[in-house]
């Protein structure tokens, strides 16, 4: 039975037959390549129903032709071989769109599964038992989720980074549900919600008479995580004292409470999410290198929200169900959306991700008469399209600017009073630093 056109673009010659050969029997047209320009023009020519691509190749990498085929056929789901000590670059070939990778030397059986999971990969939700589901089809959101997928049974530690409102925390969960340490608890902390002066008691705890106030010995994050597993949301905001202390806390499994001399083990695992830019906060010396690099470990990159706009009706559709769950008598009476809707819905930049989206969606439903949201509903929440371009256009000049009001003015081109009367409007106030 007929499995499908494949592309197959691997430079030595006795591998590619071997594939070609293999790949044959079990159904599959191939199409073979030797290198990054005849894929180029294999994938400009014909159709293909999936991608396997070398990432060494003789006039490039692989990436390009991730980058290609993501281009010009990006239904083609893109399965990459790596050699030894390359899984990075494979990790970056995820982030660009591709499925998934396998290690050389190639075991035929693991490449068959993946293809088969490649071309049956087409389900909304991804619904890890005991976690709240991520919804979506983007390559570049099931890459993440593959990623997630890939490191949770591990103990490594796993960074987190994209825009304020993907999703990090969502996707800490998931981690923690697909772990060895889901019967453990889940730990949360927001670093940016926590004053500085105490944000080391927090995670750290303290014990009696450490200080003035303290009648009791208190636990922190750590010790409460025990056995399971601590998100430390906007990583990028621990003091840098705290920092020294976190990054013993992963090198060493060590710790001690604030004012207490006994050393205590750490039995967690480490997930931390940002959505600042840790390597350029290392650069200007804001950030520990040696710590940034204790996470960057295992790095997951959530795309943004006007990335991948094809997911808005099956997101605004899953998003609706909840807030009826919320807001409505039980049982709860359902929330539907018409297409006009959510054709206003696509209009929309969403700087604020899917936590924006969330939130207009609920404020509609509480203004709209009937069981059935329409475009009218959402016109009175939403701002007016250009109001809602110079924010966004606010938002960004604040977040390069890394929350330096005087530096985001002189890129906006307006006077420091303008920009503090557009932060209040656009309630920014805090961006990036305290908003998340």
């Amino acid at each position: 039975m007929a499995r499908g056109r494949l592309l197959i673009v691997e430079d030595r010659e006795p591998l590619r037959r071997m594939l070609e050969r293999a790949l044959g029997a079990e159904g599959w047209v191939v199409q073979p390549a030797g290198d990054v320009a005849a894929a180029r023009s294999a994938l400009g020519g014909q159709a293909f129903d999936a991608v396997l691509t070398d990432l060494k190749l003789p006039d490039g990498s692989g990436l390009e032709v991730v980058a290609a085929s993501r281009a010009l056929q990006p239904n083609a789901p893109i399965l990459v071989m790596t050699g030894f000590g390359t899984v990075a670059a494979a990790v970056e070939a995820m982030k660009l769109g591709a499925f998934d990778f396998l290690e050389k030397p190639v075991e035929l059986d693991d490449l068959a599964r993946l293809l088969d999971r490649a071309l049956g990969d087409d389900s909304e939700i991804f619904a890890p038992p005991g976690a709240l589901p991520i919804v979506g089809r983007h390559p570049r959101l099931r890459a993440a989720i593959r990623l997630l997928e890939r490191v949770a049974p591990t103990e490594s530690t796993v960074l987190l980074t994209g825009e304020s409102g993907t999703g990090k925390e969502l996707f800490a969960r998931a981690l923690h549900a697909l772990s060895p340490r889901r019967e453990g608890p889940f730990i949360a902390v927001n670093c940016a919600a926590i004053p500085e002066a105490l944000i080391e008691n927090e995670l750290f705890g303290h014990e009696k008479g450490a200080y003035t106030g303290a009648d009791r010995r208190q636990a922190g994050r750590f010790e409460l995580a025990a056995g399971g597993t601590l998100f430390l949301d906007e990583i990028g905001e621990l003091p840098t004292a705290v920092q020294g202390k976190v990054l013993r806390v992963i090198e060493e499994r060590k710790f001690e409470r604030v004012g207490g001399g006994r050393t205590l083990e750490a039995d967690v695992r480490l997930v931390a999410a940002t959505n600042r830019d840790l390597r350029k906060m290392v650069d200007v010396g804001s950030f520990r290198g040696d710590l940034f690099y204790r996470l960057d470990v295992f790095p997951i990159a959530l795309p943004p929200l006007r990335e991948r706009l094809d997911d808005l009706p099956a997101l605004t559709r899953h998003l609706l169900s909840g807030i009826a769950k919320r807001q409505r008598a039980k049982p709860a009476t359902p929330l539907s959306i018409d297409e006009e809707a959510l054709e206003r819905i696509a209009r929309e930049s969403w700087p604020g991700n899917v936590r924006e989206l969330a939130n207009v969606l609920e404020r509609a439903a509480i203004l709209a008469e009937g069981a059935t949201l329409r475009a009218s509903d959402l016109e009175a929440v939403l701002p007016a399209r250009e109001e809602a371009s110079e924010r966004e256009r606010v938002h960004r000049a604040l977040v390069d600017a890394e929350g330096d009001k005087p530096k985001a003015a002189e890129r906006l081109g307006m006077s420091y009073r303008t920009l503090q009367r557009k932060v209040k409007a656009f309630d920014l106030e805090g961006v990036p630093r305290y908003r998340t």
